[in-house]
Protein backbone atom coordinates (compact mmCIF):
# COMPACT_ATOMS: atom_id res chain seq x y z
CA UNK A 1 0.00 0.00 0.00
CA UNK A 2 1.73 3.52 -1.28
CA UNK A 3 2.14 5.58 1.06
CA UNK A 4 0.25 8.72 1.72
CA UNK A 5 1.16 12.49 0.71
CA UNK A 6 1.50 12.91 4.17
CA UNK A 7 3.10 10.41 5.18
CA UNK A 8 5.49 10.61 2.43
CA UNK A 9 6.37 13.90 3.90
CA UNK A 10 7.29 13.00 7.41
CA UNK A 11 9.18 10.34 5.90
CA UNK A 12 11.18 13.52 4.01
CA UNK A 13 10.74 15.54 7.04
CA UNK A 14 12.65 13.20 9.36
CA UNK A 15 15.23 11.67 7.01
CA UNK A 16 16.20 15.60 6.22
CA UNK A 17 16.45 16.04 10.16
CA UNK A 18 18.76 12.96 10.33
CA UNK A 19 21.16 14.28 7.49
CA UNK A 20 20.74 17.62 9.74
CA UNK A 21 21.96 16.06 12.36
CA UNK A 22 25.09 14.34 10.80
CA UNK A 23 26.07 17.32 9.29
CA UNK A 24 26.02 19.47 12.58
CA UNK A 25 27.92 16.04 14.58
CA UNK A 26 30.37 16.95 11.55
CA UNK A 27 30.90 20.34 11.90
CA UNK A 28 31.30 20.33 15.32
CA UNK A 29 34.05 17.93 14.46
CA UNK A 30 35.14 19.94 12.15
CA UNK A 31 35.33 23.02 14.09
CA UNK A 32 36.91 20.68 16.85
CA UNK A 33 39.60 19.92 14.56
CA UNK A 34 40.06 23.34 13.73
CA UNK A 35 40.23 24.62 16.60
CA UNK A 36 43.13 21.54 17.39
CA UNK A 37 45.30 23.04 14.22
CA UNK A 38 44.96 26.40 14.63
CA UNK A 39 46.39 25.14 18.29
CA UNK A 40 48.97 23.44 16.63
CA UNK A 41 49.58 26.16 14.12
CA UNK A 42 50.05 28.70 16.71
CA UNK A 43 53.03 26.37 19.04
CA UNK A 44 54.58 26.01 15.66
CA UNK A 45 54.70 29.44 14.95
CA UNK A 46 56.20 29.48 18.02
CA UNK A 47 58.26 27.06 17.94
CA UNK A 48 59.72 28.47 14.49
CA UNK A 49 60.06 31.70 16.36
CA UNK A 50 62.28 29.89 19.07
CA UNK A 51 64.36 28.30 16.34
CA UNK A 52 65.22 31.19 14.46
CA UNK A 53 65.95 33.17 17.79
CA UNK A 54 67.78 29.94 18.27
CA UNK A 55 69.96 30.15 14.95
CA UNK A 56 70.34 33.99 15.76
CA UNK A 57 72.35 33.24 18.78
CA UNK A 58 73.92 30.46 17.27
CA UNK A 59 75.22 32.81 14.53
CA UNK A 60 76.65 34.96 16.84
CA UNK A 61 80.58 36.45 15.48
CA UNK A 62 82.71 39.47 16.18
CA UNK A 63 80.93 41.55 14.46
CA UNK A 64 77.44 41.33 15.68
CA UNK A 65 78.21 40.49 19.33
CA UNK A 66 80.88 41.15 21.98
CA UNK A 67 82.02 37.75 21.07
CA UNK A 68 86.36 37.97 20.66
CA UNK A 69 87.32 37.43 16.78
CA UNK A 70 89.24 34.24 18.21
CA UNK A 71 86.05 32.49 19.22
CA UNK A 72 84.74 32.91 15.30
CA UNK A 73 84.62 29.40 13.95
CA UNK A 74 84.16 30.78 10.67
CA UNK A 75 85.45 33.82 9.38
CA UNK A 76 82.19 36.48 8.66
CA UNK A 77 81.72 37.51 5.31
CA UNK A 78 83.27 40.89 4.27
CA UNK A 79 81.19 43.27 3.29
CA UNK A 80 80.05 43.91 -0.47
CA UNK A 81 82.36 46.53 -2.08
CA UNK A 82 80.16 49.44 -2.83
CA UNK A 83 78.73 49.93 -6.33
CA UNK A 84 81.10 51.74 -8.65
CA UNK A 85 84.34 51.73 -6.36
CA UNK A 86 87.20 48.22 -7.82
CA UNK A 87 88.90 46.41 -5.17
CA UNK A 88 91.97 46.80 -3.83
CA UNK A 89 95.06 45.54 -5.50
CA UNK A 90 97.65 44.29 -4.08
CA UNK A 91 101.11 46.12 -3.28
CA UNK A 92 101.83 49.49 -3.71
CA UNK A 93 98.72 51.84 -4.61
CA UNK A 94 98.68 54.47 -7.49
CA UNK A 95 99.60 58.03 -6.25
CA UNK A 96 101.65 57.00 -2.84
CA UNK A 97 105.08 57.96 -2.46
CA UNK A 98 107.72 54.97 -2.90
CA UNK A 99 108.89 54.24 0.88
CA UNK A 100 112.89 53.67 1.04
CA UNK A 101 114.44 52.49 4.37
CA UNK A 102 117.21 55.04 5.66
CA UNK A 103 120.65 54.12 4.55
CA UNK A 104 123.05 53.40 7.42
CA UNK A 105 124.77 56.19 9.33
CA UNK A 106 129.15 56.62 8.82
CA UNK A 107 129.10 55.79 12.55
CA UNK A 108 127.02 52.42 12.24
CA UNK A 109 129.21 51.01 9.41
CA UNK A 110 131.79 48.82 10.41
CA UNK A 111 133.88 47.99 7.65
CA UNK A 112 134.22 49.92 4.42
CA UNK A 113 134.91 47.65 1.11
CA UNK A 114 135.81 49.81 -1.73
CA UNK A 115 135.82 48.49 -5.38
CA UNK A 116 137.70 50.09 -8.52
CA UNK A 117 138.97 49.53 -12.25
CA UNK A 118 142.45 49.92 -13.21
CA UNK A 119 141.51 50.19 -16.64
CA UNK A 120 138.92 50.43 -18.67
CA UNK A 121 136.93 46.92 -19.25
CA UNK A 122 136.07 47.20 -22.75
CA UNK A 123 139.04 48.84 -24.83
CA UNK A 124 141.73 48.55 -21.40
CA UNK A 125 142.20 52.42 -21.90
CA UNK A 126 142.66 54.96 -18.88
CA UNK A 127 140.11 55.63 -16.90
CA UNK A 128 139.32 59.31 -14.85
CA UNK A 129 136.94 58.37 -12.02
CA UNK A 130 133.49 60.57 -11.43
CA UNK A 131 132.86 61.53 -8.12
CA UNK A 132 128.72 61.46 -8.80
CA UNK A 133 128.57 58.17 -9.94
CA UNK A 134 129.27 54.55 -8.72
CA UNK A 135 127.21 52.16 -7.19
CA UNK A 136 126.37 51.12 -3.14
CA UNK A 137 125.15 48.42 -1.67
CA UNK A 138 124.77 48.58 2.28
CA UNK A 139 124.65 44.77 3.87
CA UNK A 140 124.13 43.66 7.29
CA UNK A 141 125.13 40.27 8.22
CA UNK A 142 125.66 38.58 11.23
CA UNK A 143 128.78 36.89 12.35
CA UNK A 144 129.92 33.43 12.93
CA UNK A 145 129.92 33.14 16.28
CA UNK A 146 128.35 36.23 17.67
CA UNK A 147 129.12 35.64 21.41
CA UNK A 148 132.18 35.36 23.61
CA UNK A 149 132.92 33.32 26.40
CA UNK A 150 135.59 35.08 29.07
CA UNK A 151 136.36 32.76 32.00
CA UNK A 152 136.65 34.71 35.57
CA UNK A 153 139.34 33.82 37.29
CA UNK A 154 139.82 34.56 41.27
CA UNK A 155 142.89 33.93 42.56
CA UNK A 156 143.44 32.59 46.35
CA UNK A 157 145.82 33.38 48.53
CA UNK A 158 147.18 32.81 52.15
CA UNK A 159 147.39 35.23 54.43
CA UNK A 160 150.70 34.44 56.25
CA UNK A 161 149.54 36.70 59.26
CA UNK A 162 146.29 35.63 59.65
CA UNK A 163 146.42 32.29 58.40
CA UNK A 164 143.49 32.23 56.40
CA UNK A 165 142.59 32.07 52.76
CA UNK A 166 141.62 34.64 50.87
CA UNK A 167 140.10 34.73 47.16
CA UNK A 168 140.13 38.08 44.55
CA UNK A 169 136.55 39.65 44.38
CA UNK A 170 134.68 38.92 41.71
CA UNK A 171 132.37 40.84 39.82
CA UNK A 172 128.82 40.93 41.27
CA UNK A 173 127.34 40.91 37.71
CA UNK A 174 129.18 37.73 37.49
CA UNK A 175 128.76 35.83 40.42
CA UNK A 176 125.20 36.37 40.38
CA UNK A 177 124.41 36.38 36.40
CA UNK A 178 126.23 32.73 36.40
CA UNK A 179 126.76 31.18 33.22
CA UNK A 180 124.71 33.79 30.92
CA UNK A 181 125.77 36.85 30.95
CA UNK A 182 123.17 40.18 31.39
CA UNK A 183 123.23 40.65 27.25
CA UNK A 184 122.37 37.07 26.71
CA UNK A 185 119.91 36.88 29.37
CA UNK A 186 118.16 39.70 27.86
CA UNK A 187 117.92 38.01 24.22
CA UNK A 188 116.39 34.65 26.00
CA UNK A 189 114.21 36.44 28.02
CA UNK A 190 113.26 38.63 24.42
CA UNK A 191 112.85 35.08 22.35
CA UNK A 192 111.00 33.57 25.50
CA UNK A 193 108.12 37.16 25.73
CA UNK A 194 108.21 38.80 22.47
CA UNK A 195 109.03 36.02 20.18
CA UNK A 196 106.74 33.52 22.17
CA UNK A 197 109.18 30.87 22.32
CA UNK A 198 108.91 27.97 24.47
CA UNK A 199 112.37 26.73 26.47
CA UNK A 200 112.84 24.14 23.55
CA UNK A 201 112.37 26.53 20.77
CA UNK A 202 115.52 29.20 22.43
CA UNK A 203 117.24 25.85 23.39
CA UNK A 204 117.54 24.99 19.30
CA UNK A 205 118.08 28.59 18.26
CA UNK A 206 120.87 28.84 20.94
CA UNK A 207 122.87 26.12 19.68
CA UNK A 208 122.39 26.55 15.88
CA UNK A 209 122.27 29.81 15.38
CA UNK A 210 124.96 31.21 18.26
CA UNK A 211 126.87 28.25 18.92
CA UNK A 212 126.57 27.62 22.29
CA UNK A 213 123.89 24.50 24.32
CA UNK A 214 122.29 25.37 27.23
CA UNK A 215 119.93 23.02 28.94
CA UNK A 216 116.43 23.94 29.02
CA UNK A 217 116.80 24.08 33.15
CA UNK A 218 119.26 26.26 33.01
CA UNK A 219 117.33 28.68 30.73
CA UNK A 220 114.30 28.49 33.37
CA UNK A 221 116.98 29.98 35.54
CA UNK A 222 117.67 33.16 33.47
CA UNK A 223 113.66 33.85 33.03
CA UNK A 224 113.15 33.86 36.82
CA UNK A 225 116.09 36.28 36.81
CA UNK A 226 114.78 38.48 34.52
CA UNK A 227 111.29 37.72 36.05
CA UNK A 228 112.83 39.15 39.37
CA UNK A 229 114.41 42.24 38.22
CA UNK A 230 111.26 43.25 36.88
CA UNK A 231 109.23 42.52 39.67
CA UNK A 232 110.10 46.42 41.00
CA UNK A 233 108.56 48.40 37.77
CA UNK A 234 105.58 46.43 37.52
CA UNK A 235 104.73 46.55 41.18
CA UNK A 236 105.27 50.42 40.57
CA UNK A 237 102.48 50.14 37.85
CA UNK A 238 100.21 48.18 39.77
CA UNK A 239 100.44 50.82 42.51
CA UNK A 240 99.90 53.58 40.33
CA UNK A 241 96.44 52.42 38.84
CA UNK A 242 94.18 53.98 41.21
CA UNK A 243 95.49 57.46 40.66
CA UNK A 244 94.95 57.35 36.79
CA UNK A 245 92.24 59.81 35.28
CA UNK A 246 91.89 56.98 32.49
CA UNK A 247 91.53 53.88 31.58
CA UNK A 248 90.81 50.66 29.62
CA UNK A 249 90.04 47.61 31.06
CA UNK A 250 89.25 44.58 29.44
CA UNK A 251 89.74 40.44 30.15
CA UNK A 252 90.55 37.27 28.46
CA UNK A 253 90.56 33.51 29.34
CA UNK A 254 93.78 31.96 30.77
CA UNK A 255 94.70 28.53 31.41
CA UNK A 256 97.20 27.55 34.52
CA UNK A 257 97.70 24.10 34.85
CA UNK A 258 94.80 22.94 33.18
CA UNK A 259 92.35 25.24 35.12
CA UNK A 260 90.79 28.50 33.69
CA UNK A 261 91.85 31.91 35.18
CA UNK A 262 91.90 35.30 33.75
CA UNK A 263 93.77 38.17 32.38
CA UNK A 264 93.02 41.77 33.34
CA UNK A 265 94.33 44.61 30.86
CA UNK A 266 94.31 48.13 32.16
CA UNK A 267 95.52 50.32 29.56
CA UNK A 268 96.64 53.85 31.29
CA UNK A 269 98.18 57.40 29.25
CA UNK A 270 101.80 56.05 29.72
CA UNK A 271 101.42 52.30 30.37
CA UNK A 272 99.63 49.03 30.22
CA UNK A 273 99.37 46.40 32.96
CA UNK A 274 97.86 42.60 33.10
CA UNK A 275 97.48 40.76 35.59
CA UNK A 276 96.00 37.76 35.90
CA UNK A 277 93.26 36.25 38.26
CA UNK A 278 91.63 33.80 39.27
CA UNK A 279 87.97 35.34 38.97
CA UNK A 280 86.42 37.32 36.29
CA UNK A 281 84.45 39.08 38.69
CA UNK A 282 84.20 43.03 39.90
CA UNK A 283 86.68 41.82 43.34
CA UNK A 284 89.64 42.11 41.37
CA UNK A 285 88.56 45.44 40.11
CA UNK A 286 88.12 46.27 43.57
CA UNK A 287 91.22 44.75 44.62
CA UNK A 288 93.04 46.40 41.82
CA UNK A 289 91.36 49.71 41.57
CA UNK A 290 89.96 50.35 45.34
CA UNK A 291 86.35 51.41 46.44
CA UNK A 292 87.39 55.00 45.62
CA UNK A 293 88.45 54.95 42.01
CA UNK A 294 87.84 58.33 41.00
CA UNK A 295 89.02 57.80 36.97
CA UNK A 296 86.80 57.05 33.96
CA UNK A 297 87.24 53.14 32.98
CA UNK A 298 86.42 52.27 29.92
CA UNK A 299 85.09 48.91 29.38
CA UNK A 300 82.64 46.69 27.70
CA UNK A 301 78.83 45.96 29.54
CA UNK A 302 80.33 42.47 30.98
CA UNK A 303 78.40 42.41 34.78
CA UNK A 304 81.88 42.72 36.42
CA UNK A 305 81.49 46.56 35.32
CA UNK A 306 78.25 47.10 36.23
CA UNK A 307 78.27 45.73 39.18
CA UNK A 308 81.90 47.86 40.39
CA UNK A 309 79.94 50.94 38.72
CA UNK A 310 76.93 50.27 41.37
CA UNK A 311 78.87 49.47 44.45
CA UNK A 312 81.30 52.46 44.26
CA UNK A 313 79.34 55.28 42.28
CA UNK A 314 82.20 55.61 39.76
CA UNK A 315 81.59 57.33 36.07
CA UNK A 316 82.39 54.43 33.24
CA UNK A 317 82.82 54.98 29.37
CA UNK A 318 80.76 51.70 27.95
CA UNK A 319 82.24 50.53 24.53
CA UNK A 320 79.84 52.01 21.35
CA UNK A 321 81.91 49.36 19.31
CA UNK A 322 80.02 46.74 21.57
CA UNK A 323 77.03 48.28 21.63
CA UNK A 324 76.71 48.91 17.66
CA UNK A 325 77.56 44.84 17.63
CA UNK A 326 75.23 44.06 19.67
CA UNK A 327 72.74 46.17 18.05
CA UNK A 328 73.16 44.15 14.69
CA UNK A 329 72.72 41.32 16.22
CA UNK A 330 68.91 42.94 16.13
CA UNK A 331 68.94 42.81 12.63
CA UNK A 332 69.49 39.15 12.20
CA UNK A 333 66.55 38.21 14.80
CA UNK A 334 62.99 37.00 12.66
CA UNK A 335 60.80 39.54 13.94
CA UNK A 336 60.53 42.55 12.16
CA UNK A 337 59.54 45.21 14.33
CA UNK A 338 62.57 43.83 16.61
CA UNK A 339 64.96 44.47 13.33
CA UNK A 340 63.06 47.87 12.06
CA UNK A 341 64.37 48.53 16.08
CA UNK A 342 67.68 47.66 14.92
CA UNK A 343 68.12 49.40 11.94
CA UNK A 344 66.82 52.70 13.51
CA UNK A 345 69.35 52.57 16.53
CA UNK A 346 72.23 51.62 14.10
CA UNK A 347 71.08 54.92 12.06
CA UNK A 348 71.19 56.71 14.88
CA UNK A 349 74.85 55.57 15.79
CA UNK A 350 76.14 55.93 12.71
CA UNK A 351 75.48 59.64 12.60
CA UNK A 352 77.30 59.86 16.14
CA UNK A 353 80.37 58.15 14.61
CA UNK A 354 79.81 60.47 11.30
CA UNK A 355 80.38 63.26 13.82
CA UNK A 356 83.39 61.89 15.96
CA UNK A 357 85.05 61.51 12.43
CA UNK A 358 84.86 64.79 11.24
CA UNK A 359 85.77 66.78 14.51
CA UNK A 360 88.81 68.35 12.67
CA UNK A 361 86.27 69.89 10.68
CA UNK A 362 84.33 71.84 13.48
CA UNK A 363 84.88 74.43 16.04
CA UNK A 364 84.72 72.52 19.69
CA UNK A 365 81.41 74.45 20.48
CA UNK A 366 80.12 72.64 17.25
CA UNK A 367 81.26 69.59 17.97
CA UNK A 368 79.87 69.42 20.99
CA UNK A 369 76.85 70.77 20.20
CA UNK A 370 76.91 67.90 17.14
CA UNK A 371 77.69 65.00 20.15
CA UNK A 372 74.73 66.32 22.14
CA UNK A 373 72.09 66.02 19.62
CA UNK A 374 73.34 62.39 18.67
CA UNK A 375 73.17 61.45 22.41
CA UNK A 376 69.83 62.57 22.72
CA UNK A 377 68.85 61.26 19.21
CA UNK A 378 70.52 57.34 20.33
CA UNK A 379 68.55 57.52 24.04
CA UNK A 380 65.77 58.55 22.49
CA UNK A 381 65.10 55.53 19.67
CA UNK A 382 66.88 53.27 22.50
CA UNK A 383 64.39 53.64 24.85
CA UNK A 384 61.47 53.24 22.87
CA UNK A 385 61.69 49.55 21.99
CA UNK A 386 59.05 46.97 20.78
CA UNK A 387 57.87 44.33 22.18
CA UNK A 388 60.32 41.19 22.14
CA UNK A 389 63.30 39.92 25.06
CA UNK A 390 66.39 41.68 22.71
CA UNK A 391 64.65 44.75 22.48
CA UNK A 392 63.53 44.86 25.63
CA UNK A 393 66.97 44.27 27.35
CA UNK A 394 68.29 46.89 25.34
CA UNK A 395 65.85 49.54 26.10
CA UNK A 396 66.43 48.30 29.74
CA UNK A 397 70.05 48.67 29.31
CA UNK A 398 69.81 52.53 28.20
CA UNK A 399 67.15 53.36 30.46
CA UNK A 400 69.16 52.52 33.35
CA UNK A 401 73.06 52.78 32.22
CA UNK A 402 72.33 55.22 29.06
CA UNK A 403 74.12 58.17 30.13
CA UNK A 404 77.54 55.57 30.62
CA UNK A 405 78.02 54.97 26.96
CA UNK A 406 78.50 59.15 26.41
CA UNK A 407 80.84 60.03 29.31
CA UNK A 408 83.40 61.01 26.30
CA UNK A 409 81.33 64.02 25.45
CA UNK A 410 81.87 65.85 29.14
CA UNK A 411 84.93 63.71 30.00
CA UNK A 412 88.29 64.90 27.89
CA UNK A 413 90.37 62.39 26.91
CA UNK A 414 88.40 59.33 27.57
CA UNK A 415 87.42 56.88 24.42
CA UNK A 416 83.85 56.49 23.26
CA UNK A 417 84.93 52.97 22.50
CA UNK A 418 87.33 50.36 24.10
CA UNK A 419 89.39 49.64 21.28
CA UNK A 420 92.95 50.64 23.07
CA UNK A 421 91.90 47.30 25.70
CA UNK A 422 91.20 45.37 22.77
CA UNK A 423 94.29 46.03 20.88
CA UNK A 424 97.03 45.83 23.78
CA UNK A 425 95.35 42.24 24.58
CA UNK A 426 95.78 40.52 21.18
CA UNK A 427 99.44 40.09 21.96
CA UNK A 428 97.96 38.03 25.10
CA UNK A 429 95.81 36.43 22.95
CA UNK A 430 98.45 34.97 20.26
CA UNK A 431 100.52 34.29 23.54
CA UNK A 432 98.38 31.80 24.36
CA UNK A 433 97.63 30.35 21.78
CA UNK A 434 101.64 29.58 20.86
CA UNK A 435 102.25 28.75 24.60
CA UNK A 436 98.93 26.95 25.62
CA UNK A 437 99.29 28.72 29.19
CA UNK A 438 101.08 28.53 32.15
CA UNK A 439 101.50 25.85 35.18
CA UNK A 440 102.83 27.70 37.97
CA UNK A 441 102.92 30.62 40.04
CA UNK A 442 106.10 31.77 38.85
CA UNK A 443 105.30 31.03 35.19
CA UNK A 444 101.88 33.27 36.19
CA UNK A 445 104.32 36.22 37.43
CA UNK A 446 106.54 35.32 34.04
CA UNK A 447 103.81 36.62 32.01
CA UNK A 448 102.03 39.11 34.11
CA UNK A 449 105.72 41.41 34.09
CA UNK A 450 106.77 40.44 30.60
CA UNK A 451 103.26 41.24 28.97
CA UNK A 452 103.54 44.51 30.98
CA UNK A 453 106.59 45.43 29.79
CA UNK A 454 106.41 44.41 26.34
CA UNK A 455 102.86 46.23 25.94
CA UNK A 456 104.73 49.90 28.02
CA UNK A 457 107.58 50.18 26.08
CA UNK A 458 105.47 49.34 22.96
CA UNK A 459 103.09 52.16 23.92
CA UNK A 460 106.01 54.43 24.64
CA UNK A 461 108.03 53.82 21.55
CA UNK A 462 110.95 52.43 23.61
CA UNK A 463 113.40 49.35 22.42
CA UNK A 464 112.18 46.31 24.40
CA UNK A 465 115.43 44.29 23.80
CA UNK A 466 117.73 47.73 25.50
CA UNK A 467 115.39 47.61 28.27
CA UNK A 468 115.68 44.20 29.24
CA UNK A 469 119.38 44.29 28.71
CA UNK A 470 119.57 47.38 31.38
CA UNK A 471 117.14 45.86 33.72
CA UNK A 472 118.90 42.59 33.71
CA UNK A 473 122.77 43.97 34.42
CA UNK A 474 121.33 46.43 36.82
CA UNK A 475 119.69 43.41 38.72
CA UNK A 476 123.14 41.27 38.57
CA UNK A 477 124.63 44.59 40.09
CA UNK A 478 122.13 45.33 42.90
CA UNK A 479 121.74 48.79 41.79
CA UNK A 480 118.36 50.32 41.02
CA UNK A 481 116.21 48.48 38.43
CA UNK A 482 115.16 50.99 35.71
CA UNK A 483 111.65 52.65 35.50
CA UNK A 484 109.17 51.70 32.91
CA UNK A 485 107.39 54.93 33.90
CA UNK A 486 109.04 58.06 32.08
CA UNK A 487 110.77 60.49 34.58
CA UNK A 488 110.33 63.55 32.88
CA UNK A 489 109.23 65.17 30.41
Amino acid sequence: MEPTKEQWYLRRIAELEAEAAQLKAEAVELKTQAVELKAQAVELKAQVARLAEQVAKLSKNSSNSSKPPSSDMVKPPKPPIPQGRRKRRIGGQPGHSRHERQAFSAEQIDELRPYRLDCCPDCGGKLKRLKNRGRVIQQVEIVCQPVEIVEHRADGYWCVRCQKIHEAPLPAEVVKGGLIGPNLTALVAYLKGVCHASFSTVRKFLRDVVGVTISRGQLAKVIQKVNAALAGPYQTLLDSLPVQRRLNVDETGHKDNGERWWTWCFRAELFTLFKIEPSRGSQVLLRVLGEEFNGVPGCDYFSAYRKYLDQCSIAVQFCLAHLIREVKFLLTLPARVTRNYGERLLDKLRQLFRVIHRREEMTPEQFQRALERCRKAVLKVGRRAPQGREPQNLAARFRKHGEAYFRFITTPGVEPTNNLAEQAMRFVVIDRRVTQGTRSEAGRQWNERIWTTIATLTQQGRGILAYLRDATRAYLNNQPIPALLPSGP
